[in-house]
């Protein structure tokens, strides 16, 4: 890359890996900003621009999930600095052109083609220490970024065929990794399926399940993956009588029969419920609400229309996710 001082980001959790990131740059490592959070906080983006600033950082170095590229991202947003990312999820972030940051309750969403990183290095050895749980729901996330860019509005064939594969990759891998989580082969196998369905979403647009997802995230602070696990089988289903020819790509990848794809994505996360967050019932009666009416009045693209005069519906969509009703 060409690059002489890296500031090397992370979470608060994964502090222990950036520095041993630095101290393997050694006089190459700028520093050590090891405050990423979720939805990526105006406020820590600005922070983090400053600290690259501060340290005449020429490049910033992001190990670990969604949240850590994210705020990678959102520096290079402003400043052009190239961003190495070193996944150690199954996000897919580092793929892609999109970027988001969550200012005043509210997540916002942009294409930028100088937010890409510029090298992406995958070690299956880094996911090792990546609990079970959240290993799912990010291979889960992974599997929506396919799953809509088979019904997005500028889909392709080439799209298509690494959809269908990344979904089937991620489909075999993940109870793999459940079963046997410090199996090298299923990591491996989740990170080719998050790399394809990340390739995807950087390539094609989004539908009603990332909208609601950004806005869950965003408005609510939800954990990003687990929202993406129990939200995806509620929007495949809304979607499927309109978007007849994915579905049977999404069946054939998950080797299910037909109408059975939000079933199967049900079991494979075996956390269909939103529940444990632990909000009451009627505060996530008046949340779903607002949710909802955040969702419709700026909504993406999507195969079955979600505009405000749908509001009831997408509502009670995320009432099912609440309830953990399955969709069949």
């Amino acid at each position: 890359m060409g690059s002489k001082r890296a500031l090397v980001l992370s979470t608060p959790g994964q502090a222990g890996q950036a520095t041993m990131v630095a101290d393997r740059l050694g006089a190459r490592a700028a520093g050590v900003f090891a405050r990423a959070v979720m939805h990526v906080p105006i406020e820590t983006a600005r922070e983090a621009r400053e600290e690259a600033r501060r340290l005449d950082a020429d490049c910033a170095i992001a190990i670990g999930g969604g949240s850590t590229v994210g705020l990678g991202k959102a520096i290079a947003l402003e400043s052009g600095l190239p961003v190495l990312a070193v996944p150690t999820t199954y996000a897919g972030s580092e793929m892609t052109p999109i970027y988001g940051i969550t200012d005043a309750g509210l997540k916002k969403t942009g294409r930028d083609p100088r937010v890409l990183p510029r090298t992406v290095i995958y070690d299956p050895e880094l996911s090792v220490a990546l609990p079970v749980g959240l290993s799912v729901t990010s291979g889960m996330n992974a599997i929506a970024h396919a799953a809509e860019g088979l019904y997005a509005e500028d889909s392709n064939p080439i799209m298509d065929l690494m959809a269908e594969e990344g979904i089937r990759a991620l489909a075999q891998a993940l109870p793999l990794v459940r079963r046997q989580p410090r199996d090298l082969a299923g990591r491996s196998d989740a990170l080719y399926g998050a790399w394809l369905c990340g390739t995807v979403l950087g390539n094609v647009g989004m539908a009603l399940h990332h909208k609601l997802c950004h806005t869950l995230g965003g408005s609510f602070n939800l954990p990003h993956a687990e929202v993406h696990t129990v939200v995806l089988p509620q929007a495949i289903a809304f979607n499927a009588a309109a978007a007849p020819q994915a579905m049977q790509r999404i069946e054939r990848a998950l080797g299910v029969q037909r109408r059975q794809a939000p079933r199967r994505e049900c079991s494979t996360s075996r956390k269909p419920t939103v529940r444990r967050w632990h909000c009451a019932r009627s505060a996530c009666r008046r949340a779903t609400s607002t949710a909802a009416e955040i969702a419709v009045g700026n909504p993406y693209w999507n195969p079955r229309p979600i505009g405000p005069a749908h509001r009831a519906e997408i509502r009670e969509l995320l009432q099912r996710s609440f309830e953990g009703i399955r969709p069949y």
